[in-house]
């Protein structure tokens, strides 16, 4: 992620300094622009100097692919930008012929010949002074946006300078790039420190291999001690001691050398700590200008937020001017609007009035006619009455004697029965009086049954009277309301008359509030946009420093850590001045050692001047050795005249025996041989499986290793069986032949047998060395490799921790954008609140003027007013209709005569194209009606269609 972030950051730098190289200036788009095809991309010679720079591997291929992606989307957007712009320029050629026809309209009606001084000519002169004051109000809105358009075109250079300067990025780049060196650093001297400790152990292992070679020294002491008598080893001991002392001085001259070395590399870590001091100052006073420039950028950022905060409210402040005239311009209209609807309205009500009165009168002349008819129907019906309660006074009560006669029946028949219990004898008789008695119950049941029939159809004869009384009525009724529909049939045509007469008006109007709303409306979407960018380019404002104080909190935390580890660092800078005072106390204490083997060398020395005296002693007697072994062989040789005859017979069995004897140490040499080349070629095994570990770690081609191996593997089984081979012809005894020349004197043999120890000496020597050697590389690699294991888990562990502080960087930051969209939403209902809470305050001021001055509040709080009073006398309507047709609605009568509470279908239709609204009958096609939605849609919403926005 921070490489990703590096490369955005160097890519927009690149970018910056394109844009500032080249200024950016719109074309504008040619006549025939839309005629032309799209140019090819890739043939741009930006494109071409691109792939020329990744060829030659200046960029990268991720970078070039970034690069041609953002060229991609600014030429898309260049190409929209002119389309738009061709959009515009004719958007604004149709707004020109429409602007040019208005002026010759309004020049038409200005030569128009003007009246005498009405109130409508005042009206007008008051409307254009209004329009030329709103003219006036519009220069003066242009000549502020043209102002702000500067102020912004300022802003933005102010903008640029400032991306100009270093950006903290940049800052934060350079203090990373001396952080990794000194990190570099630090491990270099780790690294150092290392090598000190490991030369230490050298030196402490190389001590003990002194002692071990001084211990050998004085073994070897003593065996010459003992060894003194024998002549062979005594020529021996002079080269062996001559090859150690050979040893030990070549070892003192690698130990000085190493010393040497050990001085170089302290006298480079001087000089390396003195330039990372240089360095370290350097720094710091880097560190100190970067400090001042940034408070300089912080100086020159508060003045260009207090310029703008400024500026922002000068253009709030006109702002409200321009609301403020809009608003007034608007009460005007709406005032001059009232006056001429309300001189229309009085007009129309004088003309209504004296229509009601004329109606009045006629409907007083009839209300008369039937106060007279009425008062003679009322005569009628008194006398009727008269009568009917004259018959009802001489009707018995019916009911009295009804409950006396139940009564009498009741007696008689407990009499019967009393009777019947007392002749219980005459069982026949009995039963004679029983049915007697039921059959006279029987007939007293149909008697009442019959009654009751009779009462009901006198009932039903009043009900019948009844009925044709109130047709009669209904009849007069239908009559009268026939006369009265025709008489409103013409009073409606003249209310129709009337009606049209205002919808024309109506229209009229209509069409002038309709020109009126277009302007107002254009008026306030320009103003609406304008608000939207304002309000958009505040958010971005408040976002850019909402990011610019999270930056100076990060780079003060970044500052406080930085310090932390400058603190860090210096105590390590006073840890390693200790550890240098250590380093000089122990080469002091290898100094004194190395003073101490001078010692012991000259000591040695002496040792060695001791032992040539005895060796010019020894040599003294290997003379008279000499020659004592002359004499003796000239006593030998006047013996061998004596036995010449033996010699001859025994000098065959003595070659065959030289002969055998040869072909052993021949046989027992070539062993020794192989031997050493078996030892060294196990050696050389054992280093070319060191190297093959190491080709293993660095090379990844497997395969061919393994070929190698492969072979190696056979040649050595190929020596093997070689080896078995020589090893079998050596017991091989028919092998033996005799071999021609001479016996060597034993002075040639044991100057052959000095040269194979001196050969054998060498190359042991060669193989300490190369083992020492291979001992010191296996302990680093494997020092080196543990410190790669443990490096390798500080690394992930690290990594980890930076993938984790990461996670938690970008999850702040998503929080903090989360946090400062929902301010601005906030910040822009605040806004918005604040507006209309102006607008309410001013809506109340107008209200409370209008109640001073005894008119309505407004027209909205009277419409309100006069629905309420519509409401209340529409409820009371609705309450006295349902009470009358409260009784109706139980029972409704079909045409065929039948009662049913269902609710009527409708049988006829009300035409549209008929001026008329008469009713007309379906016929036999009558309308479908739909059922109710049944349960399973009533969760469905019906759709809401969005309005159409001009």
């Amino acid at each position: 992620m921070s490489q990703a972030e590096g490369r955005s950051s160097e890519e927009e730098e690149e970018e910056g300094s394109s844009e500032r190289a080249t200024p950016i200036s719109a074309i504008a788009p040619e006549a025939d622009s839309h005629h032309e095809q799209p140019a090819v991309i890739s043939s741009n010679p930006a494109l071409q100097y691109l792939e020329q720079l990744f060829s030659m591997g200046k960029i990268s291929g991720e970078k070039m692919a970034h690069l041609r992606a953002s060229y991609n989307i600014l030429h898309e957007t260049l190409r929209n930008s002119q389309e738009t712009e061709l959009h515009l320029l004719q958007e604004a050629k149709a707004l020109r012929t429409t602007l040019d026809q208005k002026k010759q309209e309004l020049e038409k009606a200005e030569l128009f010949p003007e009246g005498p001084d009405t109130e409508v000519s005042r009206l007008k002169q008051t409307l254009l002074q209004y329009y030329n004051q709103l003219k006036e109000e519009e220069e003066r809105e242009y000549q502020m946006q043209f102002q702000f358009e500067c102020l912004k075109e300022e802003k933005l250079c102010l903008e640029k300078e400032y991306q100009e300067q270093p950006k903290p990025s940049e800052l934060e780049n350079r203090y990373i790039a001396m952080k990794n060196s000194c990190e570099e650093v630090g491990k270099e001297v780790v690294q150092l420190r290392q090598e000190v400790k490991t030369l230490s152990e050298s030196m402490e292992t190389q001590h003990k291999h002194i002692n071990k070679e001084q211990n050998e020294l004085e073994k070897l002491k003593d065996l010459v001690g003992s060894s003194e008598a024998e002549l062979a080893q005594v020529l021996l001991i002079p080269v062996q001691l001559g090859k150690e002392i050979d040893r030990i001085a070549h070892k003192k001259s690698e130990l000085e050398k190493q010393v040497a070395v050990i001085g170089q590399h302290r006298m480079e870590h001087r000089e390396h700590q003195q330039r990372m001091e240089a360095k370290c100052e350097e720094v710091k006073e880097a560190k100190r200008e970067v400090l001042r420039e940034l408070e300089g950028h912080k100086s020159q950022l508060v003045v260009a937020e207090n310029k703008q905060d400024r500026l922002l409210k000068e253009l709030q402040m006109t702002k409200e001017k321009e609301a403020m005239f809009m608003d007034q311009r608007g009460l005007l209209d709406i005032n001059m609007e009232q006056i001429v609807a309300e001189c229309k309205s009085l007009r129309d009500k004088l003309a209504r009035d004296t229509r009601l009165k004329d109606k009045l009168m006629r409907a007083l002349k009839r209300n008369e006619l039937q106060l007279k008819q009425t008062r003679d129907s009322l005569a009628n019906t008194q006398q009727q009455h008269e009568r009917t309660q004259a018959q009802r006074e001489t009707v018995p009560e019916g009911d009295c004697l009804l409950q006396r006669r139940r009564d009498l029946e009741k007696e008689v028949e407990n009499l019967k029965r009393s009777w019947i219990s007392k002749q219980s004898g005459a069982d026949l008789k009995v039963q004679l009086v029983q049915e007697y008695v039921e059959q006279e119950q029987a007939l007293i049941r149909e008697s009442y049954r019959r009654r009751d029939e009779l009462h009901h159809l006198h009932h039903l004869i009043l009900i019948k009277a009844d009925e044709r009384e109130q047709k009669s009525r209904e009849l007069l009724k239908a009559q009268l309301k026939y006369k009265r529909a025709k008489q409103d049939l013409q009073g409606k045509g003249l209310v129709i008359q009337e009606h049209m007469k205002q919808t024309q008006e109506t229209q009229s109007r209509l069409g002038v509030f309709a020109k009126l709303y277009e302007v107002t409306k254009g008026e306030r979407n320009k103003y609406l946009s304008l608000i939207h960018i304002s309000n958009q380019n505040l958010t971005e404002v408040q976002e850019k420093l909402a990011k610019l104080e999270e930056n100076l909190k990060t780079l003060q935390l970044i500052a406080i850590n930085k310090d932390k580890l400058l603190q860090k660092s210096r105590l390590q800078h006073s840890h390693s001045y200790k550890l240098r005072d250590r380093m000089k106390n122990e080469l002091s204490r290898v100094l004194q050692v190395l003073e101490e083997m001078h010692q012991k060398r000259e000591e040695q020395k002496l040792n060695l001047g001791k032992l040539a005296d005895t060796i010019n002693m020894m040599e003294q007697k290997k003379l008279y050795m000499c020659k004592s072994y002359e004499a003796a062989m000239q006593e030998r040789n006047q013996r061998a005249v004596q036995l010449v005859e033996k010699e001859q017979e025994l000098c065959i069995f003595y070659e065959k025996l030289n002969v055998l004897v040869k072909m052993i140490e021949d046989s027992n040499l070539k062993i020794q041989n192989m031997e050493d080349e078996i030892s060294h070629l196990k050696i050389e095994q054992k280093e070319q499986e060191r190297q093959n570990n190491i080709l293993r770690k660095q090379l990844s081609s497997k395969r061919a290793l393994e070929e190698e191996s492969i072979l190696l593997q056979i040649q050595l089984s190929e020596t093997k069986d070689r080896l078995t081979e020589l090893e079998k012809a050596c017991m091989d005894y028919a092998r033996a032949r005799k071999l021609s020349g001479e016996d060597p004197s034993p002075e040639e043999l044991i100057k052959k047998i000095e040269q194979l120890e001196m050969h054998l000496t060498d190359k042991e020597a060669q193989l300490l060395e190369m083992e020492l050697v291979y001992e010191q590389v296996t302990r680093l690699s494997q020092r080196i490799q543990i410190k790669a294991e443990n490096g390798k888990e500080d690394t992930l562990h690290l990594a980890k921790k930076v993938n984790e502080l990461q996670a938690q960087i970008r999850e702040r930051t998503r929080k903090m954008m989360a946090v400062v969209a929902e301010l601005s939403m906030r910040q822009a209902e605040c806004m918005t609140l604040q507006q209309e809470m102006k607008d309410k305050e001013l809506q109340l001021d107008l209200c409370q003027r209008h109640v001073e001055q005894g008119l309505p509040p407004s027209e909205n709080i009277e419409n309100e007013w006069l629905r309420c009073l519509r409401d209340q006398h529409r409820r009371q309507a609705d309450a006295e209709k349902k009470a009358r047709l409260a009784e109706e609605d139980e029972w409704n009568q079909l045409p065929n005569g039948v009662y049913t509470t269902a609710e009527l279908r409708p049988n006829a239709y009300i035409p549209t194209d008929d001026p008329l609204p008469v009713p007309k009958h379906y016929g036999a096609l009558a309308p479908f009606k739909p059922t109710e939605p049944g349960a399973n849609i009533r969760h469905i919403r019906k759709p809401k269609y969005k309005p159409i926005e001009i």
